[in-house]
């Protein structure tokens, strides 16, 4: 007999950057594993310092991090958590990202541009990631920028029903805040039976976070809208879509996003909104001045959507299949 022969068993593990460590705890515990114990600091000079205190030795690990603020700080992190797995001698190395950082530079607008979210999946596969796994891309075409399996998980199934268990059918209207989210907003559509109107703005290319709105295309008098996005970040363009849909007569407004990056003054542009609620997934940890003022603001948890995909990549299953009856 030549060679040695082993049992085969596969053994997962499950690693947390230092951005949002409480959806990294959901995600485990739905697991039910633990997250494996990781000595991180930051040098004088803020250099990252990244030690995992167990053997990563053939084992398929898989890395969340969520890119929230202070967002370049959290990416280098989860470079070097990956690079150390690699360097580890893990079998496999899976990224957890439910917010995949610079998204929005997916293309050129202009000439002289980047296309960062590229550089991002470039600097993944770089460190040594094998697989990645996310929640609603800012666009799909994100998927083709990594050189190797992604796994783009969708909120809609979680946010739909929330809002479809809350409000009359009857009355709701689902809009899109421009015409980009036409698709995913008719998804919405399907599964809750309502209606489509759209938001017609036009931003200034010149002035970042700058929207104008202009009309309302689709019957929102009368009607519960329903406003749906990837994410909000100043706040801006969904309140200013929420200005145009009172303007034309409806009813009440609800927002929501997967992704709650909510920077700048987007804390005192919800506050003062006229929408009544806005329902965000947990991808991102809510920001400090806007979690003591959550009458407004409800956050579902996204942590059973990505256990349940961490598992079936684990297990070599279907991820498509937790959302086939989309």
């Amino acid at each position: 007999m030549t060679g040695i022969k082993t049992t085969g068993e596969k053994k997962m593990m499950f690693f947390s950057g230092r951005a949002h460590p409480e959806l990294a705890e959901e995600v485990a515990q739905q697991l039910g594993v633990g997250v494996v114990p990781t000595k991180a600091f930051d040098f004088a000079n803020g250099e990252i310092y990244v030690r995992y205190q167990e053997s990563a030795r053939g084992a398929d690990c898989f890395v969340i991090q969520s890119h929230t603020a202070p967002i370049n700080q959290w990416i280098m992190e989860q470079l070097i958590m990956i690079d150390a797995l690699k360097r580890a001698s893990a079998r496999s190395i899976t990224v957890i990202v439910p917010f995949y950082g610079y998204a929005r530079q997916d293309k050129k607008h202009r000439g002289r541009e980047p296309i960062s979210a590229r550089l991002i999946a470039d600097l993944m596969k770089t460190a040594g990631a094998d697989r990645i796994l996310t929640v609603d891309l800012h666009t799909d075409q994100i998927q083709g920028f990594f050189d190797g399996p992604v796994d783009h998980l969708f909120a809609l199934p979680l946010l739909a029903d929330y809002v479809g268990d809350k409000v009359d059918r009857d009355k709701l209207t689902v809009v899109s805040p421009d015409a980009g989210r036409v698709r995913v907003a008719d998804r919405w559509c399907d599964r809750l039976g309502a209606p489509l109107a759209i938001v017609h703005k036009r931003r200034d290319k010149d002035v970042a976070n700058q929207v104008t709105v202009h009309e309302v295309v689709g019957e929102v008098k009368g009607r519960v809208c329903v406003l749906v996005d990837d994410m909000i970040d100043t706040g801006g363009t969904i309140c200013a879509a929420a200005d145009a849909l009172f303007a034309h007569g409806a009813e009440d407004v609800i927002v929501t996003a997967t992704h709650g990056v909510l920077s700048g003054p987007a804390a005192d542009r919800l506050k003062n909104s006229r929408v009544s609620e806005f329902v965000f997934t947990n991808t991102l940890p809510t920001p400090g001045e806007l979690s003591a003022d959550l009458d407004k603001i409800t956050v579902l948890s996204i942590a059973p959507t990505i256990a349940s995909a961490v598992r079936e990549v684990f297990e070599d299953g279907s991820v498509t299949s937790l959302f086939d009856e989309q």
